[in-house]
C-alpha cells in the first residue's frame, strides 16, 4: 500500500470502508476499498464473489478492479475512481430533465456492460442507480459485484437480492431459479427513472411492491406468465385487480421507440424479456448517435476497449501491469430513422427525492457521498397507497405502518389474501 497516498474517506459500511487515494508517481486518483474482515490466506481472498467476477470482466462499461492487495492480513481492492453515481447525477439535475439523447447514451452503455457480463457467465443481481458509476451522463460503468452470481451456478438462490424498488416479479414471488432476466427488469425501472427523475415502483414492502407493479402492468393473467400464477398460488397470494396504465401516459415526453423498449424490458414473464444484446438492437438506439462520446470529462486512463476479451486480474505487489491501458472503443449505429428532436421537458417533481431507509445495509459505494444528495430528504412517488406493511420484509421493511402482511407471512396461511 506504500504505492498509494490516502487523501480522504469516501464512505463506510458494514463490510468495509472506501478511501480516495492517489497513486504515487502518476498522481492518478483511485478508490480503495478496505475490507473490515481479516484474511489470512490468498485462497480466502480469491473466493470472494467480487474478486471472482471482476477479474474476468474487462469492459469499458464495467468498473475496473486494478489490483487486489493483502497486507498485514488486511484486504484492499483498488478500483478506478469515478466522480459520482447515477442517483447522485439525477439528484443534481433538480428540475432539468435528461434529453432523450442523454438517456439513450446512458442506457446504451449500461446494456453494453450488462451484455458483456451476461456473455461471460454472470448476472449482477443488484442493478440500481447507486451501482452505476458516472463521469457525467457521458460515461457510465456498472459497479458493485458483491451479489453477482454465475449463470451456470445451481439454484436455489437467495430470496433477497436487489433493492426492492428494482426487484423483478420472479424474485418477489420467491422463485428459486431466477437468472439474468432480473437484471433486464432493473434496467427497465432505471430507464423510467431517467425520464421522470422518480422511481417507477417505490413499494414500501413486498406486497406493496407487487401492488405498484400491478398498477402499471395490470393484474397478472395466467396466459401472460403461468409460472408466476403458480408461484403466487403456492403462497396463497392473490393479485389485486388492476387495469394496466400506459407508459405513454406516465412519460409523455418519451418517443414511441422508448415506450416500446421499456414495455419489452418490463414483462411479467422473464422469458419474454429481451436479453441485453437483443435490447441493444432495438430501434430506440438506431438514430445514428455515437454513444459514449464526445466526453466532456477526461476518461479514466484505465478504460479498456469495449470489445476486448477479459485479461487475468493482477493480484500484484506492483501496479505496472495496470498502468498501461488501451483506448476506449466507441460504437456507432447506422441510420435507420431520422434523429428525433429533443423532447419537451415535463414538470419536475415538487417534492424532494429520497431513498426509503431499509434495515439491510446498502452496498458500499465507490464514489463520494456529496452533500447535495444528503440535503434532499424526500422523493416523490406516483400512485402512493394509503397502506404500508408492519411485518418484516427480508429484514428491510423500515418503519412501515400497514396492517397488510408481507409475502413471506402468507406461506403460513391457508386463506388467500386479497389486496
Amino acid at each position: 500500500m506504500n504505492r498509494y497516498t490516502m487523501l480522504k474517506q469516501l464512505g463506510d459500511g458494514t463490510y468495509g470502508s472506501v478511501l480516495l487515494g492517489r497513486t504515487n508517481g502518476t498522481g492518478e486518483h483511485v478508490a480503495i476499498k478496505r475490507m473490515k474482515k481479516k484474511f489470512y490466506s490468498w485462497d480466502e481472498c480469491l473466493n470472494l464473489r467480487e474478486v471472482k467476477s471482476l477479474k474476468k470482466l474487462n469492459h469499458a462499461n464495467v468498473v475496473k478492479l486494478k489490483e487486489v492487495i493483502r497486507e498485514n492480513d488486511h484486504l484492499y481492492f483498488v478500483f478506478e475512481y469515478m466522480r459520482e453515481n447515477l442517483y447522485q447525477l439525477m439528484n443534481e439535475r433538480e428540475e432539468r430533465m435528461f434529453s432523450e439523447n442523454e438517456i439513450r447514451n446512458i442506457l446504451f452503455q449500461v446494456l453494453s456492460g450488462l451484455a458483456f457480463v451476461h456473455k461471460h457467465g454472470y448476472f449482477h443481481r443488484d442493478l440500481k442507480p447507486e451501482n452505476l458509476l458516472c463521469m457525467g451522463p457521458e460515461l457510465v460503468k456498472i459497479a458493485d459485484f458483491g451479489l453477482a452470481r454465475e449463470i451456470r451456478s445451481q439454484p436455489p438462490y437467495t430470496d433477497y437480492v436487489s433493492t426492492r424498488w428494482y426487484r423483478a416479479p420472479e424474485v418477489l414471488l420467491k422463485s428459486s431459479s431466477y437468472s439474468s432476466p432480473i437484471d433486464i427488469w432493473a434496467v427497465g425501472c432505471i430507464m423510467f427513472e431517467l425520464y421522470t427523475l422518480r422511481p417507477l415502483f417505490p413499494g414500501n414492502s413486498e406486497v406493496d411492491e407487487i401492488f405498484k407493479i400491478c398498477q402499471v402492468l395490470g393484474t397478472l393473467k395466467k396466459s401472460d406468465w403461468p409460472e408466476g400464477v403458480n408461484l403466487a398460488s403456492s403462497m396463497n397470494f392473490r393479485f389485486p385487480k388492476c387495469l394496466p396504465t400506459s407508459f405513454k401516459c406516465l412519460i409523455p415526453n418519451a418517443s414511441g421507440e422508448a415506450i416500446a423498449l421499456m414495455t419489452a424490458l418490463l414483462q411479467w414473464d422473464p422469458e419474454k424479456r429481451p436479453s441485453a444484446a437483443q435490447a441493444l438492437r432495438h430501434p430506440f438506439f438506431h438514430v445514428g448517435q455515437i454513444f459514449g462520446a464526445p466526453l466532456k470529462h477526461k476518461p479514466p486512463e484505465n478504460v479498456s476497449e469495449a470489445a476486448a476479451e477479459p485479461k487475468p486480474l493482477s493480484l500484484c505487489k506492483t501496479d505496472q501491469d495496470s498502468s498501461k491501458l488501451s483506448k476506449t472503443q466507441t460504437e456507432q449505429q447506422s441510420y435507420s430513422q431520422r434523429l428525433r428532436p429533443p423532447p419537451k421537458p415535463i414538470p419536475a417533481p415538487q417534492e424532494n427525492r429520497r431513498r426509503l431507509t431499509e434495515e439491510q445495509q446498502e452496498p458500499l459505494s465507490l464514489v463520494t457521498n456529496t452533500s447535495a444528495c444528503g440535503a434532499r430528504a424526500g422523493r416523490r412517488r406516483w400512485g402512493q397507497t394509503s397502506f404500508q406493511s408492519v411485518s418484516g420484509d427480508d429484514g428491510d421493511a423500515g418503519g412501515s405502518i400497514s396492517k397488510k402482511p408481507t409475502i413471506t407471512s402468507l406461506r403460513s396461511r391457508n386463506k388467500p389474501i386479497d389486496l
